[in-house]
C-alpha cells in the first residue's frame, strides 16, 4: 500500500521524544498534520517534516483526512478526540490511561467498531525488551506458576518531563483526572495482566498526595492485587522518588523467583530453587532520561499496513483501565473492590 498518512494530535513530550521520531523512523509513514493549541509547537514539527500545522483538530481531520491519528493530549481529552478520529475514519493510537471512565472507554471502543478503524493504547511496557524476554521465559514454564510479585513504577514527577513544567495539565485534576497512577499505575496494571496472562480479580489501594503542593491529583499509590489465578501482589506508582527512577517488577514462582529491571546491565535475573542462575542483557526499559524506541508506533503502522488488529487493542486497555479505577473506589470506600 502507500503510506500511511498519519497526524499527531498534541506536540508534548511524549510526541516530541516517543510519536513523532519514531513515526519519522517508519518507511510506511507520512507525517502530513500537527496539532497543539500552542501553535508554535505544532508549527516547528510541520516546518521539519514538510506537514501542516493546526490549532484545531477538528479541521486538520476535515482537511487532511489522515489514515491515521496519534492522540497525546490531557487524560480528560483522551476519549472525545479519539472518537472524533474514529468518526472521521482514522486508525486511533491513544496515549494511556485510554479513558478517564469505562464509560468514555466503552464509547471509543464503539466508535472504532462501528467505524472500521483500529483503535490501540500505547501501553509502551509491553513491548519493552525485558518485559518481552520475560513473558518468553515465564511461557517456557521453567519458573512454574506465579505466586507473589510486586511491580514498581516511580520518578520525581512530570514537573521535569512535561513540556509546561511544574505548570503542566498533569497537576490540573480537570484536565488530568488522575495523576500517578494515571500517568504510570496503569502501565503496571497492564504489564501484571500481560506477564501473567491473567486477570485482575480484586484490588485494595492506599492513594493520596503526599508531597506535590497545590494539586489534588494523586502522587503516591500502593496497591494489593489478587489475580484470578490467586497470585497475590502490589503495584506501587510515584511521583516522589527524587532520588532513582523504578521500573522493576519481581515474579516469586513455584521453582524460583524472575527479577526484571532490578539491574543495569543484566534486564532480567533468573534464579531458580536448584541453585542455578541465568542473566539476560536484552536491552534497556525506556525511561524519561534514557529515551529507548517504544515499540509501539511500529506496532501500530505494522497492523495497518497487514490489517491485523493491534494487540494492545482498546479492549486491553480497557482491563487495565479497570484496575485503576476500582484502586480509587477502594480508597474512597475503604474496601477491597472486586472486578
Amino acid at each position: 500500500m502507500s503510506k500511511v498518512k498519519v497526524a499527531v494530535i498534541g506536540c508534548g513530550s511524549i510526541s516530541r521524544f516517543r510519536h513523532i521520531p519514531e513515526y519519522a523512523d517508519n518507511p510506511n509513514v507520512e507525517l502530513v498534520a500537527f496539532v497543539d493549541v500552542v501553535p508554535e509547537r505544532s508549527q516547528q514539527y510541520a516546518e521539519k517534516y514538510g506537514a501542516k500545522a493546526y490549532t484545531d483538530y477538528k479541521q486538520m481531520l476535515e482537511l487532511e483526512k489522515p489514515h491515521a491519528v496519534s492522540v497525546n493530549l490531557p487524560n480528560a481529552l483522551h476519549a472525545p478526540v479519539a472518537i472524533d478520529v474514529a468518526n472521521a475514519g482514522a486508525h486511533v493510537l491513544v496515549e494511556k490511561p485510554m479513558a478517564a471512565t469505562e464509560e468514555e472507554a466503552l464509547a471509543m471502543i464503539e466508535a472504532a467498531k462501528n467505524n472500521n478503524v483500529f483503535l490501540m493504547v500505547g501501553h509502551n511496557q509491553r513491548l519493552m525488551p525485558p518485559h518481552v524476554k520475560a513473558k518468553e521465559i515465564l511461557e517456557t514454564g521453567v519458573l512454574g506458576r506465579v505466586l507473589t510479585f510486586r511491580t514498581s513504577f516511580g520518578h520525581p514527577g512530570p514537573e521535569g518531563w512535561s513540556v509546561d513544567g511544574r505548570n503542566s495539565w498533569f497537576f490540573n485534576k480537570e484536565e488530568a483526572v488522575m495523576g500517578a497512577m494515571g500517568d504510570l499505575g496503569v502501565h503496571k496494571s497492564d504489564l501484571i495482566r500481560y506477564l501473567l496472562n491473567d486477570e485482575v480479580s480484586e484490588v485494595g489501594a492506599f492513594i493520596g498526595t503526599l508531597h506535590k503542593d497545590g494539586t489534588e491529583v494523586d502522587d503516591n499509590a500502593t496497591c494489593l492485587l489478587r489475580m484470578k489465578s490467586g497470585a497475590i501482589g502490589s503495584l506501587v506508582a510515584s511521583w516522589t522518588y527524587y532520588k532513582g527512577e523504578d521500573n522493576s517488577t519481581l515474579l516469586w514462582c513455584e521453582n524460583g523467583v524472575m527479577k526484571i529491571g532490578t539491574h543495569p546491565d543484566d534486564q532480567v535475573i533468573v534464579e531458580l530453587r536448584n541453585g542455578s542462575v541465568e542473566k539476560y542483557k536484552v536491552g534497556a526499559i525506556s525511561t524519561n532520561d534514557k529515551q529507548e524506541s517504544s515499540g509501539v508506533i511500529d506496532a501500530f503502522i505494522d497492523s495497518i499496513v497487514t490489517g491485523n488488529p493491534p494487540s494492545i487493542s482498546g479492549e486491553e486497555g480497557l482491563k487495565s483501565l479497570k484496575v485503576i479505577l476500582a484502586a480509587f473506589e477502594s480508597q474512597a470506600t475503604g474496601q477491597i473492590i472486586k472486578l
